[in-house]
């Protein structure tokens, strides 16, 4: 940001190093790509527990599986990336973001490579996940944005140019962000699978 302070669970990011930015990408924040940015080189269970690997957190499969149910492509886990439709790769990008349980998704032109019916149903499972997180959007669909969206900020040039969006007090929150690395053998398999 250019001017003014962001302020995290009451922890001004004023004071923030750069691996404080990390953490808190890392804790707070599951993003979902345009691009989806999936291993094509690994499965369906790869590509989402690595968020649980770079936290160290236990993987549970059968947390996936759920995951997998919940956006709609139940029994995939083991199917490689790259045998998916566009619309099953949107839906791991997003069970992704959620296996590890932030409280913010940012999801980047998430329909941008999407025909308009699988779009819809990104849409709408997005539209679900906002009943129990903050779901942010970014997209030039102004019609989406209308039909899904319960607030929309509108940007051009640079320049918020209207924004309806209501914001709740997290003065009672406390930040805490957990520190992130691949275990070294999940390293050595990227590189050598690269």
């Amino acid at each position: 940001y250019d001017s003014g302070e962001i302020v995290i669970d009451g922890k001004s990011t004023k004071k923030f190093k750069n691996k404080d930015f990390d953490y808190y990408r890392n804790t707070y924040i599951g993003f979902i790509f345009q691009e989806f940015n999936l291993l094509e080189e690994y499965n369906v269970y790869d590509n989402i527990i690595l968020s649980n690997k770079l936290q160290k957190e236990k993987v549970n499969l059968n947390i996936v599986d759920e995951l997998l149910k919940k956006v709609g492509i139940s029994g995939l886990g083991k199917r490689n990336i790259n045998e998916l439709s566009g619309g099953q790769k949107g839906r791991v990008a997003i069970a992704r973001a959620l296996i590890k349980n932030p409280n913010i998704i940012l999801a980047d032109e998430p329909t941008g490579n999407l025909d308009e019916e699988t779009g819809k149903q990104i849409f709408e499972i997005l539209k679900s996940i906002s009943k129990e997180k903050l779901v942010i959007v970014v997209s030039h669909d102004r019609e989406s944005a209308i039909n899904y969206a319960d607030g929309i900020i509108e940007i051009s040039d640079g320049e918020i140019i209207s924004n309806n969006v209501k914001f709740d007090s997290t003065e009672n929150r406390i930040f805490k962000a957990k520190k992130s690395r691949l275990p070294f053998i999940d390293s050595m398999k990227f590189a050598f699978s690269n």
